[in-house]
């Protein structure tokens, strides 16, 4: 089942990198892939979106978009630290020229008291700028959570994406 609204958001990101010749590509945790299966819903996204990392663990955050062990050591999988380096690592290994990365905490469980259930830190960087990143407190069951992420994502590319860049 499409949600339209996501949709919707995904056309307007996808008309916005396709009019300025940019490319995206996501670094996902709490979402699971669902910013990348949302673009990629849009006909035509291959030639704006290039990949997404679908990092779950700590380990593949390290491994795969060069986390620094100790930033999640610091401040934890849940944190701005943690998806600014996300996005900037999803930069470093692809060809893309912009990227979000979101991390949070869907529930029911693994809440606590400074990072509650609702808890999603997403960012948003372009290329050889630095990375954006903003603190979610989000309501809701973990899927109703998951979406509201992936719409606040959408709307930071969007937000991103519209800002006349110099080069």
């Amino acid at each position: 089942m499409m949600d339209e609204e996501i949709y919707r958001l995904s056309e307007r990101l996808g008309t916005l990198l396709k009019q300025s010749g940019r490319v995206l590509a996501t670094a996902e945790s709490c979402t699971g892939g669902w910013i990348s299966q949302a673009v990629t819903m849009v006909p035509g996204s291959s030639n704006w979106f290039d990949c997404g990392f679908v990092t779950y663990t700590n380990r593949s955050k390290e491994e795969l978009l060069g986390v620094r062990a100790g930033t999640l050591e610091s401040h934890g999988a849940v944190s701005e630290m943690t998806v600014r380096e996300m996005a900037q690592g999803v930069l470093q290994r692809t060809h893309a020229d912009y990227s979000v990365a979101v991390s949070g905490v869907a529930g029911p469980e693994g809440g606590s008291a400074d990072k509650p259930v609702g808890t999603v830190w997403l960012a948003v960087c372009a290329r050889d700028s630095a990375a954006q990143a903003t603190r979610l407190q989000l309501s809701g069951d973990r899927n109703a959570v998951r979406r509201q992420a992936v719409i606040a994502a959408l709307q930071a590319l969007i937000r991103l994406a519209g800002t006349p860049r110099i080069t």
